[in-house]
């Protein structure tokens, strides 16, 4: 499956904004797929997970309450929409694929998306 991520951009501090992450490939809908961001500096994190029905999520404790990870599998995409930024936020963020529901760490997760850059002012 390949994994395109969209939707960032600059905002400021308490606004929200949702990432896109589009995948090709007729079997989108069999994978797990997941939210990482990576700061500057900083080793890429976990944000979220959806399995592949959509019924199950995970989320980083730093995120939880203020971002929702969703997934559309007709349209073969997954969301997140990200309310109440802090600049903490700021960061390039990936999705990404495993065939595993559950997992945080970034070695279970077996396609990437390119990233896209999410700069939250403050």
């Amino acid at each position: 499956v390949q994994l395109q991520a969209s939707g960032g951009g600059l905002v400021q501090a308490g606004d929200s904004l949702r990432l896109s992450c589009a995948a090709s490939g007729r079997t989108f809908s069999s994978y797990a797929l997941g939210w990482f961001r990576q700061a500057p500096g900083k080793e890429r994190e976990f944000v979220a997970t959806i399995s592949w029905s959509g019924s199950s999520t995970t989320y980083a404790d730093s995120v939880k309450g203020r971002f929702t990870i969703s997934r559309d599998n007709a349209k073969n995409t997954v969301y997140l929409q990200m309310n109440s930024l802090k600049p903490e936020d700021t960061a390039v963020y990936y999705c990404a694929a495993s065939s595993t529901y559950g997992y945080r760490h970034d070695t279970r997760y077996g396609y990437w998306g390119q990233g896209t850059q999410v700069t939250v002012s403050s």
